[in-house]
């Protein structure tokens, strides 16, 4: 594997959990077409931990958007644990992504008048599961992040660092097979950033959990296991 090398190597193409060939998203704006991603092509193996990086603009949000079935490519193909996103229809994603991708945001995205067990159960209400069921795997969530004391506790009751491992927890209660993360760190000081970055380490060391992570700081992507840089809708540089 190229750059920090910390696991697993990713060229293993039976073990690939993402499989990227010849990937372009492309849409008009005026009388100009805009290419985010421009014929990219990645491999991601099972377990990973991947940074991507790059300037503003760089394509890094719409490559993760594509990976996480928020939005379509223009060509090209995605497999994520062999399923071609492209074929599938807009419902069909939909329930895809439910079952198979947890997305940790910048400003958490929590819903201030609920608690921090009720935000994080909110993914599992559509899925056949009793309320015994779903309070389980709450509370397993709330403590993998460390969270089991502020179950009861709202938003404005947390601190940053906590509201974001809340929204981490709400991420993993599903147990999904991808991660996707937009600047995890983006809005947290350094020693809320250090303890956020070394849980999501623990999800892909000791979970297995496949990640795939946008960051503009040096110091986060350097806790993946490869860091990648884009500019202009391709990869520039894969040595980390």
């Amino acid at each position: 594997m190229s750059g920090t090398n910390k696991s697993q190597p990713a060229d293993s193409m039976s073990d690939s959990l993402i499989q990227i060939r010849n990937l372009t998203k492309s849409f008009t704006k005026g009388q100009s077409v805009i290419t985010p991603l421009d014929s990219l092509s990645l491999e991601v193996s099972r377990g990973e931990f991947l940074a991507l990086m790059g300037p503003s603009g760089s394509g890094k949000t719409t490559l993760l958007n594509l990976i996480a079935g928020i939005d379509t490519a223009s060509s090209g193909e995605l497999l994520v644990d062999s399923q071609d996103l492209g074929s599938l229809s807009r419902a069909r994603l939909t329930k895809w992504r439910s079952l198979n991708v947890g997305y940790i945001f910048q400003l958490y995205h929590l819903v201030p008048i609920l608690s921090a067990f009720e935000n994080v159960e909110l993914p599992l209400l559509l899925q056949p599961l009793t309320r015994s069921e779903r309070r389980a795997r709450v509370e397993a969530a709330l403590d993998l992040v460390g969270l089991s004391d502020r179950i009861h506790h709202r938003p404005a009751e947390l601190s940053g660092g906590q509201e974001q491992r809340v929204a981490i927890a709400r991420a993993i209660v599903h147990d999904p097979k991808l991660l996707v993360a937009d600047e995890p760190t983006g809005d947290l000081d350094g020693e809320s950033a250090s303890s956020i970055l070394e849980l999501l380490r623990s999800l892909s060391r000791d979970h297995q959990k496949t990640i795939v992570m946008v960051t503009h700081d040096p110091r986060a992507a350097a806790v993946a296991d490869r860091s990648l840089h884009l500019e202009k809708g391709q990869l520039v540089n894969t040595a980390g």
